[in-house]
């Protein structure tokens, strides 16, 4: 049996200025997404990732965002960077994602025949599954959405909602899916990597009036 949160947790993703994450923990954002994946707009240098985790304050949880990375490239990033989640965006296998003896995130790209309990099983040692919508070219951050409904089947794991979520449509989303968490990148965005106050602000709203 799935309860539905009493709260639904707030990820954002895709910071690359301390100031925009500090301004989001005081949102109340439980979770803020660093990605270190090159080839992402929202790309952060190691010195950037720790002048960012270095301006939160506690009980914030700091992400990091991986796409098919090298297993020494991800460790050197955690020796260097105090990450407390990783988050696998490619097509890791489940050992590959446990090598670490971390938490971890498992993203789900949620294209036609995805059978969500079937990867519940795989990936069971994961803190969740992360769906995301499916873009055949580009690994989340897309602003695209999928059919919330296919989040809703009880899979035994926390599931974050992620995909084309705005101050404008996340309470139906929440309303529909019934997600653990949701998580928002491009939604909250004067520009890719560039965080808006007052997007995060209406946002965050939306959810805790949800």
């Amino acid at each position: 049996m799935t309860h539905h949160p009493l709260r639904t947790r707030v990820k954002i993703c895709g910071f690359t200025r301390a100031e925009d994450a500090r301004i989001a923990a005081h949102l109340g954002a439980d979770a803020l997404g660093l990605v270190f994946y090159p080839s992402s707009p929202r790309h952060v240098s190691v010195e950037q990732a720790r002048a960012i985790v270095a301006a939160l304050p506690a009980f914030v949880t700091v992400v990091g965002l991986f796409v098919e990375a090298a297993a020494d490239e991800v460790q050197a990033v955690r020796e260097a960077v105090r990450l407390d989640l990783l988050q696998f965006h490619g097509d890791e296998p489940p050992e590959y994602c446990r090598s670490f003896g971390a938490p971890y995130l498992k993203a789900v790209r949620m294209r036609e025949g995805v059978e969500i309990s079937a990867l519940a099983r795989d990936y069971r040692d994961a803190a969740g599954l992360l769906l995301d919508a499916w873009h055949p070219d580009e690994k989340g951050g897309t602003g695209l959405s999928f059919d919330w409904a296919r989040a809703r089947k009880a899979c035994g794991l926390p599931i974050v909602l992620a995909g084309g979520l705005t101050a404008g449509n996340v309470a139906q989303a929440i309303r529909v899916a019934r997600p653990y968490a949701v998580d928002v990148s491009s939604g909250v965005e004067a520009k890719k990597g560039i965080k808006d106050a007052n997007k995060m602000a209406a946002f965050m709203r939306e959810v805790n009036q949800t």
